[in-house]
């Protein structure tokens, strides 16, 4: 099955540093206690007395512990990850395409900002603008929301296909739907992060 797939070579994988399933859904404080204790074996004072080169493979492990840790305790960074290992997404690859339901809302959206653009421009009256806008990240806020909670469930299909050592197909499957979701989220994120720059 694809869950054991072996990481990129560039660096470690992060489940197994942290000693941890290759699933999705993982306890905090589970991340902790098992981060804390590969720390404490890794911590520089442990290897005062010790060669040049053990010292400075203990930093190096202690600083791709630190990488596995900030990944593995969010959970859309965990998702990024987990399909980045497996070979069905690019680090930092976004495709940024509207969700065709979306459309019309994203272009009455992109109006809207020009809208202000040109009334900040010109000294207009920006009231009327600015809660139509205001509105308008409201309404993409709950929807990055519901992004968030599918993101959720699709996870846990995920783990559960762990579980079952579910069939390859079965489980490419599943990353396709977390790889379509994490792009809708990164879209919509945008969006608002576009209107909160031009709000007054």
């Amino acid at each position: 099955m694809s869950a054991t797939s072996t990481a990129t070579p560039q660096r470690p994988n992060y489940f197994e540093l942290l000693q941890l399933p290759r699933k999705l859904r993982i306890e905090t404080p589970v991340l902790e206690k098992k981060f804390l204790e590969l720390s404490w074996k890794l911590h520089p004072d442990k290897f005062v007395n010790a060669s040049a080169e053990e010292q400075e493979l203990s930093l190096k492990g202690s600083s791709e512990l630190n990488d596995a840790y900030r990944v593995l305790r969010d959970p859309v960074a965990r998702v990024e990850y987990l399909l980045e290992i497996e070979g069905m997404r690019k680090e930092g690859e976004h495709k940024q395409q509207a969700p065709p339901e979306l459309l019309e809302e994203v272009f009455a959206l992109n109006e809207s900002l020009d809208e202000l653009r040109e009334a900040k421009a010109s000294g207009s009256d920006l009231a009327s603008l600015k809660s139509r806008l205001e509105l308008a990240e409201r309404n993409f806020q709950e929807k990055l929301g519901e992004v968030d909670v599918r993101l959720h469930e699709v996870a846990g299909q995920w783990d559960a296909a762990v579980d079952s050592e579910a069939s390859d197909s079965d489980c490419k499957g599943i990353m396709v739907r977390l790889n379509e979701l994490l792009n809708r989220r990164s879209y919509i994120r945008n969006l608002v992060t576009n209107v909160a720059k031009e709000l007054p």
